[in-house]
């Protein structure tokens, strides 16, 4: 069996199965809070102190998360392929899991960046983050978070993952969120490709994709049959 190099791209549907539920599972609300009250530069603007203490609970309930099979099928390839995980998760759950190569797109709960620098970034763990904690230059933190309506730095590095991959398997992303969800069309047309995830999509223009209808953890089963026996023909 020859190592490939595999691209996972996950969305919330895997950190749901571990307790962790979106916005969309809500009906539009984060903890009782509109998107727009929490997760955007005008919310920062507005209400600064808001923002910090609603981070500081999803913080909390991601540090307190355990990654589920899916996760943890993932990790276990690393240990004969070449595995690169892009993410739309904030939580280190796959960090948890034992994954090496992860690409966070939309920021990460344990990191905070200067208001001021956003390269200025700081690795806070389980801290919380409150008004009055600054950067080296004297400026107010704020959330490693990518909001509603800013742009997403790393989606060029992600665009260079997905194009060199051997595999890519889409799991728990309702690939509705741009850009991210302008990735799929990035991959060599001819190599194989999986969508877990229980939504119904029109991915006709998507090649050689087969559709597992099912959440991350019930899917991960029927996956890990199909990808298996397709890396051991190889």
């Amino acid at each position: 069996m020859s190592r490939k190099k595999i691209v996972f791209f996950t969305g919330a549907g895997v950190s749901a199965e571990s307790g962790l539920k979106t916005f969309r599972d809500t009906g539009g609300l984060w903890e009782q809070h509109k998107i727009e009250d929490v997760a955007t530069p005008e919310a920062w603007q507005k209400n600064p102190t808001l923002v910090l203490e609603f981070y500081n609970q999803r913080r909390t309930q991601a540090n307190n998360a355990k990654p589920n099979k899916a996760h943890l099928f993932i990790a276990s390839l690393q240990q004969q392929n070449d595995v690169t995980v892009i993410t739309q998760n904030v939580d280190d759950l796959h960090e948890k899991a034992g994954s090496k190569k992860i690409l966070h797109l939309h920021g990460e709960l344990n990191k905070a960046q200067s208001t001021i620098a956003p390269e200025l970034i700081y690795d806070i763990k389980t801290k919380t983050l409150n008004i009055g904690n600054l950067c080296e230059k004297g400026s107010q933190l704020r959330p490693h978070i990518v909001w509603f309506g800013e742009p997403v730095p790393a989606m060029d590095e992600a665009y260079n993952i997905v194009a060199q991959a051997d595999l890519l398997i889409v799991i728990g992303t309702s690939l509705n969120v741009y850009p991210a969800a302008g990735l799929l069309p990035y991959a060599n047309k001819n190599i194989p490709k999986w969508l877990v995830d229980p939504g119904n999509f029109n991915l006709d223009f998507i090649e050689n994709l087969t559709h597992i209808k099912e959440t991350a953890v019930n899917g991960i089963k029927i996956l890990e049959k199909q990808l298996l026996n397709y890396l051991n023909s190889k």
